[in-house]
């Protein structure tokens, strides 16, 4: 195995030699040009128990973003929770940069594949996506509705321009990257407060437009009613 291999995974964790693999060989080479039996080789496992374990490097993916997620909700305490929202996703967040950390190169160079790759960015956006749904809760706030919605969708953008900016920030301290940060959830709070407050004044219209709808139901089906013929009736009676 290459001296890039990140912290080992136990001997009899298939799965977790594969992330390791991945990620070690992210940090040496272009993403595409990374094959499976590359992968099954740096893990030293043979091609067959890879595909026991994973169908595709995207899998791989995805589950290296379900390690991180679940190093950081293990981590997830109370201590917070009465401080503000901000501060609250803040420490969530910087708690899942700590747990990046160790395969910091690999992601870069996934990261620099995606912008090579359209299609694939899309699908790591839908990895992103469910993981700050997961940053949100262990943040205590809402992420559910058309609001949930774009929250989530503006802090996976938001969590892009943060890696950019942690990507490049050797400082032990993480001063600049930790200004991002601050810098994006600021902004991001900011637009939140908007879409709630057009959110609270489009939700009586809502309200009447359901009203209007069901009201409009039962006005047609009382015409229906009305319409039917003396004959009609008596067939219904009849049987």
């Amino acid at each position: 195995m290459s001296a890039a291999t990140q912290t080992a995974a136990p001997s009899g964790d298939i799965k977790g030699k594969i992330i390791d693999a991945l990620m070690a060989l992210a940090a040496e080479r272009a993403f595409e040009d990374i094959t499976l039996t590359d992968i099954a080789r740096e893990a030293g496992i043979t091609l067959g128990q890879f595909r026991e374990a994973f169908p595709s490097k995207g899998a791989v993916l995805g589950a290296f973003t379900r390690r991180i997620d679940r190093i950081v909700l293990d981590e997830s305490s109370d201590d917070l929770l009465g401080e503000p929202a901000k501060e609250r996703l803040f420490d969530v967040l910087m708690r899942r940069l700590d747990a990046m950390a160790p395969y910091k190169a690999g992601l870069q160079g996934i990261m620099d594949w995606a912008r090579r790759d359209p299609l694939s960015a899309a699908a790591l956006n839908r990895e992103v996506l469910n993981s700050m749904r997961f940053m949100l809760e262990s943040a205590e706030i809402d992420c559910e509705g058309p609001v949930g919605a774009i929250k989530l969708q503006g802090l996976a953008l938001a969590w892009a321009r943060v890696l950019e900016v942690w990507f490049k920030d050797d400082e032990p301290g993480l001063s600049a990257t930790m200004a991002a940060l601050d810098k994006e959830l600021t902004r991001g709070g900011r637009i939140v407060a908007r879409v709630e407050d057009l959110d609270r004044l489009a939700s009586p219209l809502r309200s009447m437009v359901r009203a209007m709808f069901y009201a409009g139901r039962s006005f047609e089906g009382r015409v229906r009613e009305r319409s039917r013929s003396p004959e009609d009736s008596d067939d219904i009676e009849a049987a």
